[in-house]
């Protein structure tokens, strides 16, 4: 999900959304869905802290870790994505830059 934050930030996301018995589907942005989401996940790894239960809460750490080690990885997708775009200008084009 960080990836897909990073890569795709002006993305929508198409989100059921439960109005009391009435289900209804919203596009959102993907920096608004996803920050939502980390927030959640976030706040409740902190609640699993006080929580005194023999797993702990190992699994919303495991959702933030990924979603940061996801962040992470894409950093150098998103570079070469940009250097393989600015390539393939000069490619396809008839100008030459010499």
């Amino acid at each position: 999900m960080g990836a897909y934050l990073l890569l795709f930030p002006y993305a929508r996301v198409l989100t059921l959304v439960p109005v009391f018995i009435f289900l209804q589907t919203i596009e959102l942005p993907a920096v608004f869905f996803l920050g939502f989401w980390f927030l959640t996940n976030l706040l409740s790894g902190i609640g699993s802290l006080a929580a005194h239960t023999g797993a702990g809460g190992v699994a919303w750490w495991a959702h933030i870790g990924g979603f940061l080690v996801g962040l992470l990885w894409a950093l150098p997708l998103r570079r070469r994505e940009a250097r393989r775009s600015q390539r393939s200008y000069y490619a396809d084009d008839d100008y030459s830059r010499w």
